[in-house]
């Protein structure tokens, strides 16, 4: 357990610390001035508060799931660690996928907190960053160009009174397939598992996962249907925190119950 106290020490809470400080202000920062240059070009306060609420809404609820995985990983990377990845940048199933892989590669089996060793933290602590930073770094070659994509779409007045529209919006597209692609990976991976037999037809095991994601996508119909049948607008803002609210109970329910 002497490692653990190595990356439990003082010293990794400062480093780690200090860096989850200074983004959290800049986030401060910016979302200040956002705020401000919304207001100087005429945004709506009402519309931009309804985004804040949101936004909020749909931070609190997964940093749920994020604690348990902070909480999870701290017993054989520490706590400043998992805290630091899953405060920035990092992703739950991202790290500890990574952090299983690369403990395999660096030869101490599974990841535990018996076979850790500095040798193979420094492995598992660089691969975990080296393959999630290209973002921020292709963002600064190519970030103008793909913020020009996500632009409305340009209408131009060809004649008096017709218009016509110009490149289509890339954001939303992107977007939208983005989401799709993710939510199909993951309940993909589940299907094959049953279909292979390897997940041997286990409730908690195969059909928990897709049963919850049943449930979600069913909350998510009710609050829509909410929305166009009394003209409900404000509960978009909670639409999306309260199927996931809905589908983590659900999951604990149908976890105990069967």
């Amino acid at each position: 357990m002497e490692i653990l106290s190595m990356l439990n020490s003082p010293v990794m809470y400062l480093i780690c610390g200090g860096i989850i400080l200074f983004v959290a202000v800049t986030c401060i920062v910016f979302a200040v001035r956002a705020y401000r240059a919304g207001r100087a070009i005429g945004i709506d306060e009402g519309k931009m508060k309804r985004v804040i609420a949101a936004s909020t809404t749909f931070a609190v609820l997964p940093s749920v799931g994020i604690l348990l995985g902070v909480i999870a990983l701290s017993g054989s990377l520490g706590t400043p660690w998992p805290w630091l990845r899953l405060s920035v940048i990092g992703a739950l199933h991202y790290e500890t996928q990574v952090a299983e892989a690369a403990s395999e590669a660096a030869g101490i089996g599974r990841l535990s907190a018996a076979n850790m060793t500095p040798e193979a933290f420094s492995t598992i602590a660089l691969l975990m960053s080296f393959c999630i930073m290209w973002g921020m770094v292709l963002v600064i070659f190519n970030g103008k160009a793909y913020s020009r994509r996500l632009a409305a779409p340009k209408v131009t007045e060809t004649q008096p009174g017709k218009k016509k529209a110009g490149l289509a919006a890339f954001g939303d597209p992107a977007m939208t397939a983005m989401f799709i692609g993710l939510v199909s990976a993951y309940i993909a991976s589940y299907i094959g598992t049953i279909v292979s037999g390897n997940g041997r037809f286990t409730f908690t095991g195969s059909w928990l996962p897709l049963a919850v994601a049943a449930i979600s996508g069913l909350a998510m119909a009710v609050f829509i249907r909410i929305r166009e049948t009394k003209k409900a607008e404000w509960i978009d803002s909670f639409s999306v925190a309260g199927s996931m609210l809905i589908a983590m109970a659900a999951a604990i329910f149908l976890g105990r119950l069967l």
